[in-house]
């Protein structure tokens, strides 16, 4: 089977003229997506409803059981769709019926919100005011799976994931709190992301719709395809600029937080005194520290904030707060005095401790080394063992400690070398007193 037949089997898999409905069909169901009356009206306001109280409760379940009840793609699919086949009374019919859906929301969600006794802006309705390129990716991708599941007769559960993933009321309920709470840039941020979530999910349609060779259903001369393009071009420019550069921010924001964490890690504790909080903001490169102990002196400040270079971040504003002073407490209340002393003095022999520890550690580890770096010159020493003794003589002069080392040899070394060893290790141990042995 040859390179071409292969590709071909591969793309019979993508192909959906076996599965597409009649075009008619498709028109058809997208007409009555469209229509906002009734039926579809009630269960929109009913939608909103939900969803702002979800935003105001902070609760994702209930936020996302409004989306999936929520007619709002209809319309967005309509107006795609009309682009795609030039049927430009189709578009006005979805402009119209979208541009009353809006109101209607923005009107329920507002409404709502007047009259909520909670007004607290929780995490849920603060998501929805920064959009970035990535809503853009999650708009563009779910308004294709949105419109090929229309022109497929299998279309299964994907208009709900579409409805949820795509998250079209959830704007519209955070623009009306902006409203009901007079803050403009909850209304505008979140009239944002809903703006390009209609956009592109739109664009994804005409995209699809042309790709699935839906019929023209108007008479339109090649001019007006060409302005039509150009707009839409200027359209998804205007609407894209905004939101790679919030992407971009998201992405510095992200790597600030990051680099903070590992800085704040570091300083937990430093020489006697104890952070005993943090806060981090990402979005002014802020970091506040609240250290408790002894008084930091400037310089000790001087030293915490140099230390934040190592982490990337010596642009950061940090500020430094002293929480629990013992030098700020009366000094004559004997009791404060001396458990400040015990602490200090604590602080010091735990320090002692850890780097006798770590001393240990290599200590341990030494045979190792020696027996590496020997064995690049004399492969025949196979083992090595390392050890520091005390040296004891009848004389009056001082106990020392001496370095024992004893080889493992598979053959003999010769006498000649044994001398070169000993100077080798005379200056690698720093010590005229090594004891050597072979076995």
């Amino acid at each position: 089977m040859g390179a071409f037949d292969i590709i071909r089997n591969i793309l019979h898999f993508f192909n959906l003229d076996s599965e597409l409905e009649h075009s008619d069909s498709v028109y058809e169901e997208i007409k009555k997506g469209i229509i906002f009356r009734g039926t579809n009206l009630w269960i929109l306001i009913f939608a909103i409803i939900i969803a702002s109280v979800g935003l105001n409760m902070n609760s994702t379940a209930v936020i996302i059981g409004a989306m999936l009840i929520s007619p709002l793609m209809g319309p967005i699919n309509g107006m795609g769709y009309s682009i795609a086949t030039y049927d430009f009374d189709l578009f006005r019919k979805s402009i119209k019926n979208f541009s009353f859906a809006i109101i209607a929301s923005l009107v329920a969600s507002t409404a709502y919100f007047a009259i909520s006794p909670v007004s607290t802006a929780h995490s849920e309705l603060l998501a929805r005011t920064s959009p970035t390129i990535y809503d853009v990716l999650i708009a563009l991708f779910g308004g294709m799976a949105g419109i090929v599941a229309i022109s497929s007769k299998q279309k299964g559960n994907v208009l709900p994931g579409v409805a949820i993933a795509t998250a079209l009321m959830p704007p519209l309920c955070t623009a009306g709190y902006g409203l009901a709470t007079a803050q403009p840039e909850f209304f505008l941020g979140a009239l944002y992301l809903f703006t390009i979530n209609t956009i592109f999910i739109a664009i994804a349609s005409v995209w699809i719709s042309q790709l699935l060779k839906f019929p023209i259903r108007g008479i339109v001369e090649a001019g007006r395809k060409r302005n039509i393009n150009r707009i839409i071009t200027i359209v998804i420019t205007i609407v894209l600029l905004p939101s790679i550069y919030f992407g971009y921010r998201l992405v510095k924001q992200e790597d600030f937080m990051r680099k903070a964490d590992l800085y704040v890690s570091n300083i937990s504790l430093f020489e006697g005194n104890y952070l005993l909080k943090h806060r981090i903001d990402p979005v002014n490169n802020k970091i506040v520290l609240v250290f408790g102990g002894t008084t930091l002196t400037d310089s000790q400040k001087t030293a915490i904030i140099g230390k934040s270079a190592d982490f990337g971040i010596s642009d950061a504003q940090i500020s430094i707060e002293q929480g629990l002073s013992f030098n700020s407490l009366d000094e004559k209340n004997t009791e404060v005095y001396n458990l400040k002393d015990q602490i200090n003095t604590l602080n010091i022999a735990l320090n002692e401790k850890v780097s006798a520890l770590e001393s240990i550690r290599v200590k341990d580890t030494f045979g190792r080394t020696i027996l590496d770096e020997i064995r690049a010159i004399y492969p025949q020493i196979r083992g090595c063992i390392y050890a520091e003794s005390y040296f004891y003589n009848d004389t009056i002069d001082p106990v020392s400690k001496i370095p024992v080392i004893i080889f493992t040899v598979h053959k003999g070394i010769l006498s000649e070398d044994k001398t070169k060893i000993r100077r080798w290790l005379e200056r690698r141990l720093k010590s005229g007193e090594v004891r050597i042995f072979y076995e």
